[in-house]
C-alpha cells in the first residue's frame, strides 16, 4: 500500500479502524486523529466515531473538493437537512481523515458518487 503523508503510518494500536469506501479504497482513521478532530477541531463529534465510519462506508454523496482534487467530502444523512460530513485526502492507494463535522449544507463541489 502506498506510504501515506502527515505521519500517519500507523502502527495497530494507534489504529481506531479502517474505513473501505466505495470507490474501492480504504479511509484510515488513527486514535491521535480522532482525538485532535472530537476535542479540538469539533468537539460535538466526540463519542460519533461509529457515523463517521458508517459517513465512509456508507455515504448518501461523495464530493471532491474545489481546492483539493484529493480531497473528498463523504456526507451521511442524520436526519432531515442533517448530514455527518467525514473529510478525507487520497494519499498513495489509501487515504486519511482530515476532519468531520455535522453539517444542514452539502458544499459545493463536483459530486463523484453516485454519478
Amino acid at each position: 500500500m502506498g506510504r501515506l503523508e502527515h505521519s500517519e503510518s500507523v502502527n495497530t494500536e494507534d489504529l481506531l479502524f479502517d474505513a473501505l469506501t466505495p470507490l474501492g479504497f480504504v479511509v484510515r482513521v488513527t486514535r491521535q486523529r480522532w482525538e485532535l478532530v472530537a476535542t479540538a477541531k469539533h468537539p460535538v463529534m466526540a463519542g460519533r466515531e461509529g457515523l463517521v465510519r458508517t459517513a465512509l462506508e456508507a455515504p448518501d454523496e461523495i464530493r471532491q473538493s474545489r481546492i483539493d482534487q484529493q480531497v473528498l467530502l463523504f456526507y451521511k444523512a442524520e436526519a432531515t437537512k442533517r448530514w455527518t460530513c467525514a473529510v478525507a485526502k487520497r494519499a498513495g492507494e489509501g487515504a486519511f481523515l482530515i476532519t468531520a463535522y455535522p453539517t444542514d449544507a452539502i458544499k459545493e463541489g463536483v459530486r463523484i458518487w453516485p454519478k
